[in-house]
């Protein structure tokens, strides 16, 4: 097709042009093309192209419209996962909070265990205070003064441990256990002083009663208001496997009654001495017997006895007070004479009151020698005073065999 050029027509001479006002721009119309045929020549040039594949038909969406999901099947399926989601986000927020909460009453629990035995330890050394051999009452109430100055200072060591915030009232219960135990030694102290070199030895073990008390009650409220409650705190937090100190301070069951604190007040305000001996009374101790374990037999000095020996054999000796007087640090020794070596070992009774009895057991003795005769010797160290000492010694003929 050619371009004539404007104001011409093809096929017209050049005579006849159009008017200006005449011109037709066919080629501005709006031609659909949709239905208009191709030219001829663009047919010719491409006689040989590849036919036009159909495309697949789109799939549908929506119910018979193919796999796809419709906007509420869509919307269902997305609220599920933020579902699951979260639900994972909350067993990993508990999971990581129950560790961290296991954590920080761990760490609670093992600063505690400082002041809890420091506390304990003073315990022990009140008892040692309290039977040593010839301690008189000022003497006595320096000691217990003493003490309580480093209980003071485990109750401030307590004071400056940060506890987890459900514990609150476990931790104020542990500082007031401790508070007992300073009032308790500070008031026997005092009680001690005032009573120096008084006959009224009943009315001075009820006043010392009295003080001892806040150290019995001390002890509760350590193992109730402290320990068994800070346990049932951390079940209930989902917390188990850490362990809370005990912290035992009273060494003797009746140390809260007037019936022990009788013979000790005696002791200590003796009975005065003549040229370092004892009057008043008299002072002694005795054998009761002494037996084997496991078998359980008693021992006699007079027979030859068979005892049969394993890992776990033991002797129990049996001690009385057979004196008028409390008597205090008595040491008990036992003695298997064997070859090469003996075996020795030495037990002590802290305290016994007239009339009473206490026993001492000795265990892991090691190895001894079988089927053949040999000694078992026990000695009770005389106290002061005692002036008779023959039941302070026992030899025992024995054996030991395999059973």
């Amino acid at each position: 097709m050619g371009y004539s050029g404007p104001n011409l027509r093809p096929g017209l001479p050049m005579s006849e042009r159009l008017p200006d006002d005449d011109i037709e721009f066919d080629f501005f119309e709006d031609v659909d093309t949709s239905e208009q045929s191709p030219p001829d020549w663009l047919h010719e040039e491409h006689e040989e192209a590849e036919p036009e594949q159909p495309r697949p038909p789109r799939r549908q969406a929506g119910p018979g419209g193919g796999g796809g999901l419709s906007p509420r099947g869509r919307l269902i399926a997305l609220v599920a996962g933020a579902v699951v989601l979260a639900i994972l986000l909350v067993f990993l927020i508990l999971s990581c909070t129950g560790d961290d909460k296991a954590d920080i009453y761990g760490n609670y629990m093992e600063n505690m265990t400082v002041p809890a035995n420091g506390s304990a330890k003073i315990g022990r050394d009140l008892d040692a205070a309290l039977t040593t051999p010839g301690v008189k009452p000022n003497q006595l109430a320096t000691t217990l003064d003493g003490l309580a100055d480093l209980q003071q200072q485990e109750l401030s060591e307590a004071e400056a441990i940060k506890e987890p915030g459900a514990l609150g009232e476990e931790q104020a219960a542990a500082l007031e256990s401790l508070s007992f135990r300073i009032s308790g030694m500070r008031r026997l102290a005092d009680v001690f002083r005032a009573t120096a070199g008084s006959d009224d030895a009943s009315g001075a073990a009820l006043q010392l009663a009295a003080q001892a008390n806040r150290l019995v009650t001390s002890d509760v409220i350590w193992a109730d208001l402290f320990r068994n409650a800070s346990l049932a705190q951390m079940r209930s937090d989902g917390v188990s496997g850490v362990p809370v100190p005990e912290s035992d301070f009273v060494q003797n069951p009746e140390f809260g009654s007037p019936g022990y604190w009788e013979p000790v007040f005696e002791r200590v305000n003796g009975a005065a001495t003549d040229n370092g001996t004892p009057t008043g009374g008299l002072h002694g101790t005795g054998i009761v017997e002494t037996k084997a374990l496991p078998s359980g037999v008693v021992l006699s000095t007079d027979v030859e006895n068979i005892v049969t020996a394993g890992t776990d054999l033991a002797f129990v000796v049996t001690v009385e007070d057979t004196g008028d007087h409390q008597e205090v640090q008595i040491k008990v020794t036992l003695t298997i004479e064997q070859q090469p070596s003996p075996i020795v070992a030495t037990k002590t009774i802290d305290s016994i009151n007239p009339g009473e009895s206490k026993s001492v057991t000795f265990s892991d003795l090691g190895q001894v020698a079988f089927a053949t005769k040999t000694t078992v010797k026990v000695d009770v160290q005389p106290v002061e005073g005692e002036a008779n000492a023959d039941n302070n010694s026992a030899s025992y003929p024995v054996i030991f065999s395999l059973g």
